[in-house]
């Protein structure tokens, strides 16, 4: 019988690499059922990633993989909009708020959704989208109950978001449909819900910028780690339809069979995600946060479809490519295991002659291997889709 110790392990960015590691080597032993390995052709992945990184940051100054890089697509820094008139610390807590709410939204838009920004006239779609709806939605005051302070997310009015009040700002309508709107929806409900909850880490009335008076009540520096921490187990319990251990949620994890014992996979994305994402706030808001490379990457569809479009991974029956699989299937657990190891690997082929404290994960991600893997999806497919089509339910990645 586990025990809620050994679920609670698996809350963690080092129990994410150890557990994909192990498939990975399952898969490089040819045992697993899906995929095969062909490590000669990462230099292939690693060049092209070189390629953009150089391209998009010719000076070699490459900023946080974080949702804050979405903020200013376009040319237009709309972070600078934020809690205008705000001291150093309430403009942290507004930043958190955003964050975390810009964050958990972006699960995937899919091919067809578009944000048109009246501000600015721009139309955008995808992660950008999303970002700059998140953005301006906040702005019109959606996710605070203080129709007054509009730059805030509190549990209030985040407990009361439904579908209908989310498409409006969201411009989720026939034929512009935003995939797996519902659950966006219901994931800010349940997100107000815990944070109600969690009054040592929310305060009273609740709101998701009190983690910034949560992280800088200690006078140590903040691991990512611990960030990483934090989240996921506060978070647990938001998301729907997950694996629980021990009657602790797990959150973003799936099962395979070459993992150990009860065969679980952790991956949680979005939380790493977005504990990318809080660095730069709780930077501006003056604390420090180390060990950045405690984090893994990130086990979604751009990095994954830049392997599989290298021919890195190569699947064992090509049909595996042709239809829709769901997001917690063997085959799709398979490639985000390897997608977490093979950004390791190219971590170290691709940092320029930087060190790992220089050039960490997280700057390879946003260089970078992200930005490579939607590159090449637009070469291979007219809409820029994934390689290996996922079911999402708006709420994985």
């Amino acid at each position: 019988m586990p025990s809620a110790s050994e679920a609670t392990a698996l809350l963690s960015a080092g129990a994410v690499r150890a557990r994909c590691a192990i498939v990975s080597k399952a898969v490089r032993r040819g045992e697993t059922r899906y995929f095969r390995l062909f490590s000669d052709r990462l230099d292939e992945a690693a060049r092209r990633v070189v390629d953009v990184t150089r391209r998009r940051y010719p000076d070699l100054a490459v900023p946080y993989h974080s949702r804050w890089r979405h903020f200013s697509t376009g040319g237009f820094d709309r972070s600078a909009l934020i809690a205008p008139g705000a001291d150093l610390t309430e403009t942290a807590r507004a930043r958190i708020d955003l964050a975390i709410v810009s964050v958990l939204l972006d699960a995937g838009a899919g091919p067809r959704w578009r944000y048109h920004e009246v501000e600015t006239g721009q139309v955008l779609s995808r992660s950008e989208g999303l970002a700059v709806a998140s953005l301006r939605a906040m702005q019109t005051g959606l996710f605070s109950a203080d129709p007054g302070t509009p730059w805030r997310a509190d549990a209030e009015a985040l407990a009361l978001i439904t579908p209908e009040s989310l498409a409006r700002p969201f411009q989720h309508a026939a034929g512009n449909e935003l995939v797996g709107f519902e659950g966006r929806a219901l994931l800010l409900r349940r997100l107000g819900e815990v944070c109600v909850r969690s009054a040592a880490l929310f305060g009273v009335p609740a709101r998701l910028g009190r983690l910034y008076d949560h992280w800088s009540a200690g006078d140590q520096p903040l691991s990512a780690q611990e960030v990483l921490g934090t989240l996921l187990n506060a978070f647990g319990a938001i998301w729907p339809g997950r694996i629980s251990l021990a009657g602790v949620p797990l959150g973003d994890c799936g099962r395979h069979p070459a993992a150990p014992d009860d065969g679980l996979v952790p991956f949680h994305k979005l939380c790493q995600w977005l504990a990318y994402s809080l660095i730069e706030p709780l930077e501006a808001g003056g604390l420090r946060v180390v060990e950045l490379d405690g984090l893994t990457g990130l086990a979604e569809y751009r990095n994954g479809g830049l392997f599989l479009d290298c021919g890195v991974i190569a699947p064992r029956d090509p049909y595996l490519l042709q239809y829709p699989l769901d997001a917690l299937s063997e085959p799709v657990v398979e490639w985000r295991a390897l997608t977490v190891t093979l950004l390791d690997e190219l971590a170290v082929l691709v940092r320029l002659g930087k060190s790992a404290d220089d050039f960490p994960l997280v700057k390879v991600l946003e260089g970078g291997s992200w930005a490579a893997g939607r590159e090449i999806a637009f070469e291979r497919r007219r809409d820029g889709s994934s390689p290996l089509a996922v079911v999402s339910d708006g709420t994985l990645f």
